[in-house]
């Protein structure tokens, strides 16, 4: 075996390496996420959300922080969710104000550890509700607590090259 194909801890036997090894491809990624660093410090005049070392995150703005819009608030303003959340069946009909309760604590939690992860908007219906969120990571999340937490058929779909999920839970 050569040494450049020698297993090492980054590199598997007959792999490639693993820090860095993926290869990204532009259209996969979120549209709303800039390309160009905001200038820092930096505070959502939506809001309120800070910029603060390239994160986002809830706190005070400082004194003289830039006023930008955050991509949480373009993707709500362009009215584009990044994810969907679909919920049906007799079950959630059964249960629609305790399912709902999860799905808010859930997207609470979530939005304390990331900022930009949040629920754009509910369309309660009287068979479903449909959760639109400004993120892809959000809705798989809700869905796998649902999951654990009254089972039920869980489906994740990724669109191929675009930066979007639906998420549909179930249960009869």
């Amino acid at each position: 075996m050569s040494k450049r194909n020698a297993p090492t801890p980054t590199r598997p036997a007959g792999g490639i390496d693993r820090h860095g090894a993926r290869v990204f491809d532009d259209a996969s990624h979120d549209p709303y996420r800039s390309s160009v660093k905001y200038k820092e410090p930096a505070v959502c005049e939506t809001c309120g959300v800070v910029l603060h070392q390239g994160r986002w995150h809830w706190a005070m703005a400082e004194p003289g922080a830039h006023g930008v819009v955050c991509p949480a608030c373009r993707r709500a303003r362009d009215k584009l969710p990044a994810g969907t959340l679909t919920l049906e069946g007799a079950f959630f009909v059964a249960h629609r104000t305790e399912t709902m309760n999860l799905v808010r604590n859930e997207a609470e939690r979530e939005n304390e550890e990331h900022a930009l992860n949040r629920i754009l908007a509910i369309d309660e219906q009287n068979d479903r509700t449909i959760v639109s969120t400004t993120d892809i990571h959000l809705p798989q999340r809700i869905g796998r607590a649902l999951e654990r937490a009254w089972d039920g058929d869980l489906v994740i779909h990724h669109a191929k090259g675009e930066y979007s999920i639906d998420v549909r839970w179930r249960r009869d």
